[in-house]
């Protein structure tokens, strides 16, 4: 390896959001109090909590990829978890359930992705719009009423261990989800001509058009996987909170693309790893938990992964203008 080529190597994203990882689990693993931040206690609740808004990253950064944004999983998520939480109440059976909820977030991505590709307006508008909208519908229709739905889920059944288990007793089940979809995921886009065609897509489309690649269809696809996929988020969710709250995912819009960008995405798409959306996945909530154990007030966490993003968003502008 050369010298150009090792510093390519070590100061391009990917490797930049791996290097500031570690340092941040090794600095929380050596100035927390007793060292709390590695302990298992810590590391079991980081298991249970940071796929909820992770399993929706890694739909969100593979859309980024193909050149748009998302900003409606955050009513999304919350959308389907009612429906989900609705139908167990009604007397649904609970896969049923779950599934008519993950259908209903991939009819709301299509939705969103039909919207786009036919008006040409940005994604960050439209979806913001949707945003709203699903929020105020959801608001108007849950009359803003916490639902308790532990009742209607059989505690120790396979439904329930499935969602809400552990493996070998320690290990969150949740965290197992997140590693499925980010390996299939990972493997449709680096594997699979799809993926081709969603890199093709956000790095040039005219372009990729010009080469036979139905661009539009690939964008309502993106859509239709993050929509799929806060459904199965919601559900996840409510399991673990034996409830639904019609303020869940609040925030989660932000932080998914501040995550992606983490993971060294480029926010004009064409750029990014499924190895990168996992990091930057994993660096936010690690960062917030760090923050936390550290004795940081909790109103200024969001300060810190501002901070961050901004510094992730400097170092990508810099690594695409000396090695693009």
């Amino acid at each position: 390896m050369n010298s150009k080529s090792l510093n390519k190597f070590l100061l391009g994203r990917p490797t930049a959001t791996l290097i500031v990882f570690i340092a941040l689990v090794l600095i929380f693993s050596l100035f927390t109090r007793d060292h709390v931040f590695i302990g298992q206690r810590n590391i079991a609740a980081l298991g249970r909590l940071f796929p909820d808004l992770g399993v929706i990253t890694l739909g969100v950064g593979l859309l980024m990829i193909a050149g748009e944004f998302d900003l409606s999983v955050a009513a999304v998520l919350p959308f389907t978890s009612y429906i989900f939480a609705r139908l167990l109440m009604a007397g649904s059976p609970p896969f049923w359930a779950l599934l008519i909820a993950v259908v209903t977030g991939g009819a709301l991505g299509l939705l969103n992705g039909f919207i786009v590709v036919k008006t040409k307006m940005p994604s960050f508008i439209v979806t913001l719009a949707t945003l709203m909208f699903w929020r105020g519908v959801l608001f108007v229709w849950s009359r803003m009423m916490p639902l308790s739905v532990g009742a209607f889920i059989d505690r120790g059944s396979s439904f329930e261990l499935a969602l809400n288990g552990t493996v070998g007793g320690f290990f969150p089940i949740q965290t197992v989800w997140f590693v499925i979809f980010a390996v299939i995921l990972g493997v449709v886009l680096h594997f699979h001509r799809f993926g081709n065609w969603v890199y093709a897509t956000g790095d040039n489309r005219d372009a990729a058009r010009a080469m036979g690649i139905r661009t539009d269809h690939v964008k309502i696809i993106c859509f239709i996987i993050v929509g799929l996929l806060c459904g199965f988020s919601g559900g996840l969710q409510t399991v673990r909170l034996g409830s639904f709250a019609a303020t869940q995912g609040i925030g989660f819009e932000l932080r998914a693309i501040s995550a992606c960008v983490v993971g060294a995405l480029s926010l004009r798409g064409g750029i990014g790893t499924m190895g990168g959306i996992v990091l930057g996945t994993l660096t936010i909530p690690i960062l917030d938990n760090g923050l936390i154990l550290m004795g940081v007030p909790i109103f200024g966490i969001t300060a810190f992964i501002g901070l961050a993003t901004i510094l992730f968003v400097l170092l990508s502008s810099y690594t695409e203008r000396r090695f693009r």
